[in-house]
This record gives C-alpha cells, sequence and structure tokens, in this order.
C-alpha cells in the first residue's frame, strides 16, 4: 500500500527548503553550474531529480527549435544537433530564478518516491516516454537512487511486450503488495530531511490530509558564469507529467467581479466569451470521449499550453491538469479554468488556447 500524504505540508515543506537552500548557495555565488549541481543537497535523489528536471526543460526548448522550413530527420541535422546538445551538457549555468523551481519539484518528487513510489514509476519511467520498451525503462533508472533495487526489480520482471502503461502501473502495485519490508520507510527519510531543515514525518502522512491546488511557484533572484563538465549524456525525446493530485473542493461561486468587471465597458466579459466557446465546442472538434486530459494532451500542446497559459510554469500546468482531471463534472472543471484560471492568470488575451483547452474538457465529460 502507498501512504497517504499531506499535499499541502509538503508543498511548503519543499518550497520551504528549496527556498533556504538557495538563500544559502546565492548569498556568495551568482549562478550554479553543473559539478555544483551534483552535491548541492546531501541527499543524492534530491540532485539527480534536479538534473533529469533540467534535462526534460532542455529538450522541451531543443523541440521548440524545430522549424517547418527545415529537414530536422536528415542525418547530417541530428548528428549536429546531438553534438550541440552535448558541448551545452558541458556548459550548464543556472541562476536562481531558473534553478530554485526545479530544485522545490525534486524535494517534492523525492518525497514522493516513498510515498508514491507508483507515481515515481508513471512520472520518472512512463509518461517521457513516447515508446515504452525495456531499454528506455532501465536507461531511467540511473536517476533513481532510493529504493533503486525496487524499482529495477521490478523493470526485470517485465518482457519486451509489456508497452501498454496501464498495464505496467496495475504489475508495479502489485509487485510493492509483495515488497513492502523492501521499501524505505518515510521516518528514514525525513530523518535526513531533517538535518536541513526540521520536518515531522507525522505531518507528513496524515490520511484525512485534504489536497489543495496551491499554484505558486518559488521566486528567486539573478546573476553571471562558471567552468562546467558533461554531467548526463542527453536522452532524444522527453516529455513529463506532474504527479501532484490537486482537485479543489468543488463549491458555488458568484460572480467573479475581479475578472468580470474588468472587461464589462466595451465588450463581453471573457467568462461569456468562454461560454460562447464552450457552447460550440461539438461542432468545431471531434467529439469522441476521452479519458483523462493528462494522456489526450499531446507534446505540442502541452508545451503550447505551459508557455502561452501559464508563463511557463511547468509545475503550475500539471497541478491545474491535475486537478482538472479529479473533477467529477464539466460545470466544475469549466468553472476552474473561466474563473480560478482565467482570473489568475489574466487569459483574455490567450482565448485560442483556453478553447483548446475547454475542447478538452467537454470530451472528458462527454
Amino acid at each position: 500500500m502507498e501512504d497517504k500524504y499531506n499535499q499541502l505540508h509538503l508543498e511548503r515543506y519543499s518550497k520551504e527548503l528549496a527556498n533556504m537552500l538557495c538563500d544559502r548557495h546565492f548569498a556568495s555565488h551568482d549562478t550554479i553550474n553543473g559539478p555544483q549541481l551534483l552535491h548541492f543537497v546531501p541527499i543524492k535523489q534530491v540532485n539527480l531529480f534536479v538534473i533529469k528536471e533540467l534535462l526534460l526543460k532542455w529538450h522541451q526548448e531543443m523541440a521548440n527549435l524545430r522549424s517547418p522550413y527545415f529537414d530536422f530527420e536528415n542525418e547530417d541535422v541530428k548528428e549536429a544537433l546531438l553534438n550541440f546538445m552535448n558541448v551545452l551538457s558541458r556548459k550548464i549555468r543556472m541562476k536562481r530564478n531558473a534553478f530554485e523551481p526545479l530544485l522545490q519539484k525534486a524535494i517534492y518528487d523525492t518525497f514522493l518516491v516513498v510515498l508514491a513510489p507508483s507515481v515515481t514509476l508513471e512520472e520518472k519511467f512512463l509518461r517521457i516516454q513516447e515508446e515504452i520498451t525495456l531499454p528506455k525503462l532501465q536507461e531511467n533508472l540511473k536517476y533513481i537512487d532510493i529504493d533503486k533495487a525496487l524499482f529495477a526489480g521490478f523493470i526485470e520482471t517485465l518482457s519486451s511486450s509489456s508497452r501498454d502503461r496501464e498495464y505496467i502501473l496495475s504489475r508495479f502495485k502489485l509487485y510493492l503488495n509483495a515488497h513492502q519490508g523492501e521499501r524505505t520507510t518515510i521516518e528514514q527519510l525525513a530523518g535526513q530531511f531533517n538535518a536541513l531543515l526540521p520536518l515531522n514525518a507525522e505531518e507528513l502522512v496524515k490520511p484525512d490530509a485534504a489536497p489543495l491546488y496551491t499554484p505558486e511557484a518559488a521566486k528567486p533572484t539573478p546573476a553571471a558564469p562558471v567552468e562546467e563538465v558533461d554531467i548526463v549524456a542527453p536522452i532524444h525525446m522527453a516529455q513529463r507529467e506532474a504527479s501532484i493530485v490537486t482537485p479543489p473542493a468543488p463549491a458555488p461561486k458568484p460572480a467573479d467581479h475581479n475578472l468580470n468587471e474588468r472587461f464589462k465597458a466595451e465588450r463581453p466579459t471573457l467568462n461569456e466569451n468562454f461560454r460562447k466557446a464552450a457552447s460550440s465546442l461539438a461542432d468545431t472538434h471531434s467529439n469522441q470521449k476521452i479519458d483523462s486530459l493528462k494522456n489526450a494532451i499531446s507534446i505540442n500542446q502541452r508545451f503550447s499550453f505551459i508557455n502561452e497559459l501559464f508563463e511557463g510554469d511547468n509545475l503550475t500546468y500539471y497541478q491545474a491538469i491535475q486537478s482538472l482531471d479529479a473533477m467529477t463534472s464539466a460545470d466544475q472543471a469549466t468553472r476552474f479554468i473561466t474563473h480560478d484560471l482565467a482570473g489568475k492568470y489574466d487569459w483574455s488575451k490567450k482565448q485560442d488556447h483556453v478553447n483548446k483547452l475547454l475542447r478538452l474538457v467537454e470530451r472528458k465529460f462527454a
């Protein structure tokens, strides 16, 4: 069995620890480089997840380089890009505002390895693969330190024909139940973190802890360069999804004065535009039902949503999609998009992208 965990407390602790560690480092350094990343935290798993997050961001940027005017499948182009990426891997340098959100997510994900290992398997092994193969699964073991033998042992039980995500996840849950004694306990992990910032393990595993949507990302500062070494060989494709399940409590809301009054003057309100768009979705897009937003959103669409709707903040995007997937009705999900998210991120000029998200929501609840 996986532990139920207090998501709000875990998010708060991850943010506070990331902030404290960055305060300490950036008080005497303008930037952080590759060698410093490898040993930034005495808990190795955190450093590995920072590197993995960095690679995913990096490949997202590389994907944005692809242009319809050039042949990116040409072997010479592929080789040149690979050489370029290898050079970049030896020249890592980040300022605090780029590094701190990566660190915060890595701390959070380190706790999930112990509290929710199936989430770790899905996010770190399955979601980043366009095609699931045993070599690719084994390749991702290099980013696992906590309970690495447990994940490696499970992968060894899979056959080369095991390519269905849901099947692999269901088998992993059975495998976990049969190997409970081999897992690191939350008390053991909390003891390591407690040396960095006081932590009560009991606070993390309160069974009645209600998930809360808290997309606030770390807000840091700036800086200059340093010499680097090769940390990891680049991977070829990458996607990711957050493992944070954050359904906000459904509650009927009165008029959103914040957003409506703002655009009332010479044009229809943003919410009215969204409602009109939602009512015509079935006419403009396929009505084929989807099971979950996180599975239905393509790589390109995901990048587009992150950059256009969530100001480039991956963590906030993943939290929002997980929240939408956990909702039980189209009205609840639509209200969350048009009131909560649209008001927070000022989507008044992003209607095309909002409509695409609403189309997906309508198909989910069709």
